[in-house]
């Protein structure tokens, strides 16, 4: 059985700030679009990755470490960028669903990286893995917003 080191929890650490800057980015797009589709979508994804930090919390605390609060500055910048391409882009909805599908393709990236080159407790092994599995579920039920025109 693998070994919770300081390794696992700055990793981890640092998958939990990506997760609250998605969280936040999720919110933050749901806020510039009226498709009805398209925000109920960015709300759920916002819902899912709150529920995914409260799961990485969770297991980062029960390994003794600590955890990271608040966002990244590239989170932050990210947003700023989507407010700013809302202003001009004459696709909002469409602009908003790449992006998204961007950032979702970056996390699946995140999270097989994570998996992968780390030697990680058999809880927290599954932790990510149903997580990772959840993004690829998601990206593969985007394809229907897709075409909002």
């Amino acid at each position: 059985m693998s070994t919770y080191t300081e390794e696992v929890g700055k990793k981890l650490n640092d998958l939990l700030e990506k997760t609250y800057d998605a969280e936040k980015g999720f919110k933050k797009a749901a806020e510039n679009v009226d498709h009805v589709a398209l925000k109920s979508y960015f709300k759920s994804k916002a819902d899912q990755r709150y529920n995914f930090g409260h799961e990485l919390k969770t297991e980062i605390k029960s390994f003794g470490q600590e955890v990271d609060k608040g966002g990244s500055i590239t989170g932050a910048a990210h947003r700023a960028w989507m407010d700013v391409k809302s202003l001009f882009s004459g696709d909002d909805e469409e602009s908003m669903l790449e992006e998204a599908i961007r950032g979702e393709k970056a996390a699946v990236e995140e999270y097989h990286d994570v998996i992968s080159e780390t030697s990680l407790p058999s809880s927290t092994k599954t932790i990510l893995s149903s997580q990772k599995s959840k993004i690829e579920s998601g990206l593969s039920n985007i394809k229907t917003l897709e075409d909002l025109r």
